[in-house]
Formats: structure tokens, sequence, C-alpha cells
């Protein structure tokens, strides 16, 4: 468990839960289920060139009292700082992401996720994979359909590794691989500072963002906004104008923007790029 404290209460008044503090799978759930509600994947701060720091303090300032978002280690190393606090036993993993990448490339270990010990058994939490992110924590259990708020995930073999996959349009799709081998705050730390650093960085060209609703997932990518229904339905339009995109990331993604004068400049180009 970590020495630092978190201020447990107020990350449980973000996320609007106010139910039981006991280390159960019911807990665990409920918990899972309104982080992804109440707070948004994003990487405004890698897209504007701002540092991505990943100590508690400045988790907690940024996403439970600043009214931002984050991307994987943000939300996972603070969902691990409130659940370790909370009396549950959780291990931080790493993951080669594989959803959307060519057939037999093997990436870094760029993604971070959560083992959870629970009185059922082991199970996975993963608050931070941004479009298709978890709303509920998974059995440690290969080969088996899992239901959550929102899709069908299962766990599959993957050369030795485990491959966690999303049904998605009658097909299961791969999103990323892992093992079991426990990760420290130093080794997020490389990652994250390698993906907001290096030039070849997805995440310091485009604009990312997702968060979920009942029955529904947003998501952003760029200047493309889409509603997924569970029933199947999508609904997109492109926003073409700064002030249409600043809406769209305060009233639906639920993200107050950092005063930061680069960000009206970056929404303006945002808005300005063809539709894909």
């Amino acid at each position: 468990m970590s020495a630092e404290i978190p201020d447990v209460e107020a990350y449980l008044t973000r996320i609007g839960y106010g139910g039981s503090h006991a280390a159960t799978l019911e807990t665990l759930s409920a918990i899972h289920r309104l982080h992804a509600q109440a707070i948004a994947f994003e990487n405004l701060d890698p897209l504007l060139r701002r540092p991505v720091r990943l100590d508690l303090p400045a988790l907690e300032e940024k996403l439970v009292r600043g009214g931002r978002g984050g991307w994987c280690f943000e939300h996972n190393l603070l969902l691990k700082h409130v659940l370790e606090h909370l009396g549950f036993d959780v291990t931080g993993l790493a993951a080669r992401v594989i959803w959307n990448a060519r057939e037999g490339s093997v990436g870094s270990r760029a993604h971070m996720l959560l083992l959870v010990g629970l009185d059922e058994g082991p199970h996975i939490a993963d608050v931070g994979f941004g479009g298709l992110t978890l709303t509920g924590p998974l059995r440690l259990e290969k080969d088996i359909e899992q239901a959550t708020p929102h899709e069908r995930f299962r766990l599959v073999d993957l050369d030795g590794d485990l491959a966690l996959q999303a049904w998605l349009a009658g097909a299961w799709k791969s999103l990323y691989r892992f093992d079991l081998q426990r990760q420290f705050q130093a080794d997020y730390e490389v990652s994250s500072w390698y993906l907001a650093n290096h030039p070849q960085s997805h995440f310091l060209a485009n604009l990312m963002v997702a968060r979920t609703e009942p029955g529904r997932r947003f998501a952003l990518s760029n200047n493309q906004f889409t509603i997924h229904e569970l029933n199947g339905e999508s609904r997109r339009r492109v926003l073409t104008r700064a002030a249409d995109l600043r809406s769209v990331l305060e009233a639906q993604f639920l993200i107050r923007l950092p005063d930061d004068p680069r960000v009206d400049a970056t929404l303006a180009d945002l808005a300005a790029r063809p539709a894909v």
C-alpha cells in the first residue's frame, strides 16, 4: 500500500458514490461504474504540451478537485490509491495495446490496469481505456463471456498472455494483452513520460476524449463527436467551430477546461481539420 493517503471522501463525492466502504465486489463494481461516468478519459495536457504528473497530490488536484479527466495512468493510479485505502488488495499491471494494431505487432507496455483480490477470486479493473473503458470489473478467468453495464467482454489466451476482448458489431475484438507481472510507480512514470513526449506519440497530435453514461458512450476524436448507443446505433457530427468543441467538452464530457492560453488556439486548429 502507498504511504500517501488519498482524500477518499472527496473522490467518492466526485464520482457520486455514497455506499458501503467494505472491500467487496459490490463496492468495487459500483465505484468502477461511477468513475467511468464521472471522470472522462482525455489527453488535453499532452496535446497542449503540459506535463502529466502521476503523484497522488497531482492526481487529486486534477481529476478530483480540478474537474478534469486524464489518461490510463492517471485514472488507474488514482483508483488504486482509493481502493487500497478502502482495504482492497490491489496490484498494478501493464498491458500492450493491440486495438487497431497491425496483426502480429508487439508494442510497448503502454497501458495500465489493476488486479484486485476479492473473496470471489481475482478480478481486473480498468477505468482508463478510452472509448472502450470497462464499466465493471471482470473475473480473472479465461474463455467466459462476462457482462458489464455496457458491452460483453472476455479474456482469452494469447501466446501465454491474457488478451481482453470486447463483443462489438457481432465479433470479438481484441483490446490489449497483459500478464500478471507487478508494475511499480516508476514503470508507469517511464511509460507516461514517453507517451507525453515522444514525437511519434499519437497523444501529441490528436484529441481523444471518452465518457460513459448508462446505455451509451460518448467519444470525441479531434472534431468528430460520436454518441454510441448500446442498441448499436451511433450518431456522429463534425464540430467545425472551436466554440462547439468547447461546449461538447464541458457539457457532454463534464470537463473543466484548463485556464491555459493554448486551449483556444488548439480547439480552433482541431475544428478546422477535415472530417475523417
